[in-house]
C-alpha cells in the first residue's frame, strides 16, 4: 500500500461539483493507492502509520494533535512509467479488491479516534488543497 500524505491547512474533494469531503487543518490530505498484494493487515498498518506520522508542526502526529485526515483513493499511485510513454497499471489492485481495503484504512483510522473525511471510490473527483509548508511525503507499508 502506498500513500502520498500532504500536510494541509485545508483540503476538499468534490464529485460532480458537490463537496463530498472536506477538512480544515492542520491535517493530512492522503492520496491512497492499493497494491494487488495488499491485505487487511496491510491496511491496518497503513492506518496506524498515517495516524502516528510525526509531520505536523512541532513534530506532532494527527493522533497527538487530534488533526483530521482526508483520504482519497488513487490507483494511479501504482502506475509504472519506466518503459514507454504509457503507464502500466498491472501493480494496482482491481477495484473489487481495492475498495474494501481503502474502507478498512478509513475504518481503522476512525477506530483510533481520528476525524476522517473521504472521497468517493472510483468517482471522477476534483481535489483541492492548500499545502502547509509544503510538506509532502510518500508512505509505504
Amino acid at each position: 500500500m502506498r500513500a502520498v500524505a500532504a500536510r494541509v491547512s485545508r483540503a476538499t474533494v468534490r464529485v460532480d461539483g458537490a463537496v463530498v469531503g472536506s477538512i480544515e487543518g492542520p491535517g493530512l490530505l492522503v492520496l491512497l493507492g492499493v497494491h494487488r498484494d495488499d491485505t487487511t493487515q496491510t491496511a491496518a498498518q497503513m492506518a496506524r502509520k498515517l495516524h502516528e506520522l510525526r509531520v505536523l508542526d512541532g513534530e506532532r502526529s494527527c493522533a497527538e494533535a487530534g488533526a483530521p485526515l482526508l483520504v482519497v483513493s488513487q490507483f494511479t499511485l501504482y502506475g509504472d512509467t519506466r518503459k514507454g510513454r504509457r503507464p502500466s497499471w498491472s501493480a494496482a489492485a482491481r477495484p473489487e479488491q481495492a475498495e474494501p481495503l481503502v474502507d478498512t484504512v478509513v475504518a481503522e483510522l476512525r477506530r483510533r479516534g481520528a476525524p476522517v473525511e473521504t472521497g468517493v471510490f472510483g468517482a471522477d473527483m476534483a481535489v483541492e488543497s492548500v499545502n502547509d509548508g509544503p510538506f509532502t511525503v510518500l508512505v509505504e507499508v
